[in-house]
């Protein structure tokens, strides 16, 4: 269960138990705060006596002395002063996070002699506390024996100069948990609990938040000639949708900017089936479609200034006897046809009928999209880049300095021509695979037969995404990759 943290902000504390957290940059002896403990007995003589240096997000606890305001003091390093960028304060506050266990009241000293801490680092400790909390163990009926004993609820004061700025950036930095909390809670359910219709659903609660939500069924879809994204579809039991969720916060008739996501709610891999070992994590080949509601949320909860369309298509890929075949060739909704190589390759034929939908009803500033694609992508960079293309090279520059602060980090790739003609079909106008050698590439060179003349960007987060790797302020195998990284980008460029 994950730990519900209420945090507020003041300029001094007075301790009565719980606690207490203290910074300590590399090279500085620890700044104990006098309501926190006697540092010459406590936090000084403990980090000598432990050799502790203050190493970026190494922790000293101590069990505070009889006398002592508070029960237990942590110092939390934080390396060098020059050092520290956006991201070092949510590992911090993820780092701090860890060290709650059984305490229900929190306090923690965020000024360090130094460094100086404005309203976005207290925010930003405060999000990675928020981040760190996350586990999600809703279908366990027995609990560790240490989840036993954490507590449900814990109260956080973080002290700061700059308390009253930092209580209304917080606003933002709670949004944004929550869209990244909600984008891992989609990717996590099992496939039997959200199915396509059951995250269509979840996608038109964000009208709670303001969010305006359209759902198109298998029918309307049928009449708009979306053939790719139904191929996919018509194996399975489940019937597909396709949601349209709109942000109306920017100047009124403005031109919006558009997200759309790869929703597969699960990939057997249709008729060319994929082998048995590992399959289950195919639950998680929608975390495209996850990261562009989880995005949604963020940007209505924080009420962004702009105008945005979130566009996901919801489809489960299965094996049945209606499923499609290698080789039919089915048409899109752009007019181009294309020939099935491969019924696994399916995730490129969705977003080809949801680009061009995106691109012809609403004419967006830039459309991006985000998908777990390609098994290529993962080899190439692992676990710790998504694939960058686009046809746009301020639009992607603009994603990967986006990458670079969030740490939700970008790696561009090629597009060009000699890929282009690896997806030449003999019969159709194209084939939804070029086989093994550049899969990552080709996938790309196929969406972008369907955007047009519009800046585009398509992100393969198939690596980031899952069985992502435990961090400060992840500690999920789903890591919500993509909410921070896009909400950053309309931040910076694309509001007010």
């Amino acid at each position: 269960m994950s730990v519900d943290f209420h945090i507020t902000f003041a300029a001094t504390a007075k301790l009565k138990g719980g606690l207490a957290i203290q910074l300590k940059l590399s090279g500085d002896e620890p700044a104990a705060g006098a309501d926190v403990a006697d540092p010459e007995n406590v936090a000084v003589r403990a980090a000598g006596i432990a050799g502790f240096k203050g190493k970026s997000m190494s922790v000293l606890d101590v069990i505070a002395p009889q006398g002592s305001p508070a029960d237990r003091l942590v110092v939390l390093g934080l390396g060098k002063a020059g050092k520290l960028e956006a991201y070092d304060w949510l590992k911090a506050g993820g780092a701090a996070a860890a060290t709650v266990k059984s305490m229900t009241s929190v306090t923690v000293f965020l000024d360090a002699p130094g460094v100086e801490v404005g309203a976005d680092q207290a925010a930003g400790f405060a999000l990675g506390m928020l981040l760190r909390a996350y586990t999600f163990d809703a279908y366990k009926t027995k609990k560790a024996d240490d989840d036993d004993k954490a507590p449900k609820k814990v109260t956080v004061e973080i002290v700061t100069a700059s308390a009253k700025e930092a209580k209304k950036a917080f606003a933002t930095s709670q949004a944004i948990a929550g869209g990244v909390n909600l984008a891992r809670d989609l990717v996590n359910l099992p496939p039997n609990v959200l199915g396509p219709v059951e995250f269509a659903d979840k996608a038109k609660e964000l009208e709670k938040l303001g969010v305006e939500v359209e759902i198109l069924t298998e029918k309307e879809m049928k009449k708009l000639g979306m053939g790719a994204l139904l191929g996919v579809a018509q194996g399975s039991a489940k019937p597909p949708r396709l949601a349209i969720m709109q942000w109306k916060g920017g100047k009124s008739g403005e031109t919006p900017v558009a997200f759309v996501g790869k929703g597969v709610v699960f990939d057997s891999g249709g008729i060319s089936i994929k082998p048995g070992a590992g399959m289950e994590d195919m639950k998680g080949d929608m975390g495209g479609a996850a990261a562009v509601t989880g995005l949604m949320h963020a940007l209505a909860a924080r009420k962004a200034k702009a105008n945005v369309v979130g566009i996901i298509g919801l489809v489960e890929n299965m094996p049945d006897g209606n499923a499609q075949r290698p080789g039919d060739i089915v048409t899109s909704m752009s007019g181009q046809t294309i020939e099935i190589v491969n019924t696994d390759a399916e995730g490129r034929l969705v977003l080809g009928d949801a680009l061009w939908y995106t691109k012809e009803r609403f004419k967006p500033r830039f459309m991006i999209n985000l998908a777990t694609l390609t098994g290529a992508v993962v080899v190439a960079l692992g676990a710790h880049h998504a694939g960058l293309f686009s046809n746009d090279d301020t639009l992607a520059a603009e994603l990967s300095a986006a990458g670079e602060t969030t740490h939700e980090k970008l790696w561009r790739l090629p597009l060009a021509k000699e890929y282009d003609k690896m997806i030449d079909s003999r019969f159709a106008d194209m084939k939804n695979s070029g086989g093994r050698q550049a899969g990552s590439i080709t996938a790309a060179q196929f969406l972008k037969r369907f955007v047009g003349d519009t800046p585009w960007a398509h992100l393969d987060i198939a690596g980031t995404a899952l069985n992502s790797p435990t961090n400060e302020i992840s500690q999920s195998w789903t890591s919500g990759f993509g909410v921070r990284l896009l909400d950053e980008l309309v931040r910076a460029h694309y509001e007010g």
